[in-house]
């Protein structure tokens, strides 16, 4: 096991663990989060799907361990939100050498919506767009093509545009006993000890070894 490997599986080259592959220090993603792509390289995940995220803003992408992101998600930053207080949806700002205004200024065009954090152990779906600002709690899904736009609760599952609950994945006393144990930051000998027990969802044998 290593998270740092970008091709974990033999002979694909459509999924790689995107820790190995982020350069972006506005990026951080956590140990064996993995991105496929069937149409691009996954390799350019910073360049084709985190958009709209310009160092002048300073926002950043949180990402945690243990995440399945498919094909074509994207996540939207600040400047992707042109700024509503404007009579006028046009950026004037990032044209200040046109218009004759200070280029000190150039964040005025959008309006701020700050970090864009993913939990641990989400799933999100084919061509997903979440945008900055929202936060993902552990666990959650995400359904294929949704619009996320707020936060999404842990556990939950959402889908739809914009993206709404849809249910829970367990009851509450199940969700509060994995947000306890948070396995995904057990040690890598202790999760594969305890593989069959996560697969078969047998959670009074990871809460027994608390």
């Amino acid at each position: 096991m290593n998270p740092n490997t970008v091709y974990p599986r033999r002979n694909d080259r459509n999924t790689v663990y995107l820790k190995a592959v982020v350069r972006d220090p506005g990026i951080t993603v956590g140990d064996y989060t993995m991105y496929h792509d069937v149409a691009r390289d996954p390799r350019q995940f910073e360049r084709n799907n985190v958009l709209y995220r310009y160092p002048v803003n300073r926002d950043r992408l949180v990402i945690g361990k243990f995440c399945s992101i498919a094909s074509g998600v994207r996540f939207l930053f600040t400047a992707a939100h042109h700024a509503l207080g404007s009579l006028s949806t046009y950026p004037f700002p990032i044209f200040f050498e046109e218009w004759g205004l200070r280029g000190e200024d150039v964040t005025a065009a959008w309006d701020r919506r700050g970090d864009l954090v993913i939990g641990n152990d989400v799933w999100i779906g084919y061509e997903a767009v979440l945008f900055s600002g929202v936060t993902v709690g552990d666990g959650a899904i995400i359904g294929a093509r949704a619009v996320v736009t707020k936060d999404v609760p842990p556990y939950a599952v959402v889908g739809g545009v914009p993206a709404r609950i849809l249910r829970y994945r367990f009851p509450d006393d199940v969700i509060a006993a994995l947000l306890r144990l948070r396995w995904w930051d057990w040690p890598e000998a202790r999760i594969r000890a305890h593989l069959a027990d996560l697969q078969a969802g047998r959670l009074q044998d990871l809460t027994a070894c608390e």
